[in-house]
């Protein structure tokens, strides 16, 4: 019995370093891509160039990728339902609503350079984190610690992302949006690698019944939308390499999906919610 925490333990432990050099590697390719920049421009489609289908295509991704994106920040209304009905949280974590309103208001910001479907789609993102994070909030308990950290520590940490975007907004700085931008990227790298550091679960359960099919569906489309968009449109290295990430990502979990399906556990188990 006593050997159960250790081992949850260390696949927290494994968990957060497979997050931090998956954080480091990207970074790396980051700065090598954004060195040739120049590779982009001469990479990137001119649409008026381009045939009648294809600037459809580009029109048509430039239209859902704002409502796609709003559809991935609805995704975890269910769940909240479930707290306000249950007046628990169980084991659920805050992080994924803390994140949420500290990514979607870096993003709102970011967008700020004219990029109104950017900070459009975010903005709901902020209202829908910081509605979530309330609920859940009232209902884990004023001693809970494992969120991970406090419900105190989660406020303070985003109140403090949101304060210096103000502030670095609000400077005058000349490359202050590029510097958002890549806070924004580093965010999403964050955010991407939880998943695929969760999918150890499936493998090893041998049963994909964890990951959900629509959202995850939901996010390729969603990613897929941004990419194009920040590839050929918009031509901006923020946009597009975050969502690419999001696309390997999504595509690793239906891969899954389709080898080993929803077969049952053991009883034992205890699927994320």
């Amino acid at each position: 019995m006593r050997s159960v925490p250790s081992i949850r333990l260390n696949s927290v432990h494994q968990a957060h370093t497979a997050q931090i050099l998956l954080a480091l590697v990207v970074l790396r390719c980051m700065s090598i891509i954004s060195a040739e920049g120049e590779v982009t421009e001469k990479i990137a489609v001119d649409t008026d160039a381009a045939s009648p289908a294809w600037s459809a295509f580009l029109d048509l991704c430039d239209t859902i990728a704002p409502y796609c994106g709003v559809v991935c920040f609805l995704a975890p209304l269910p769940t909240i339902n479930q707290i306000a009905r249950d007046r628990t949280v169980g084991n659920l974590p805050l992080l994924p609503y803390s994140s949420m309103v500290s990514n979607s208001f870096v993003w709102v910001t970011y967008g700020q350079k004219n990029l109104p479907s950017v900070w459009g789609s975010n903005a709901f993102g902020v209202l829908l984190g910081a509605y979530y994070f309330t609920i859940f909030v009232q209902n884990c308990g004023p001693m809970a610690s494992n969120l991970p950290g406090t419900a105190g520590q989660h406020l303070k940490g985003t109140g403090a992302i949101i304060l210096v975007n103000l502030c670095l907004a609000a400077s005058g700085v000349g490359n202050a949006s590029e510097y958002i931008g890549r806070e924004g990227v580093i965010y999403c790298i964050i955010l991407f690698a939880s998943p695929l550091a969760a999918l150890r679960h499936v493998i090893a359960t041998k049963s994909a019944a964890s990951i959900p099919l629509p959202f995850t569906l939901a996010c390729l489309i969603n990613c897929t939308a941004w990419f194009v968009v920040g590839w050929w449109k918009l031509v901006d290295f923020n946009i597009y390499f975050p969502n690419l990430l999001g696309i390997i990502c999504a595509v690793v979990q239906l891969a899954l999906k389709g080898v080993y399906g929803n077969r049952a556990i053991g009883a034992k188990d205890e699927l994320p919610r």
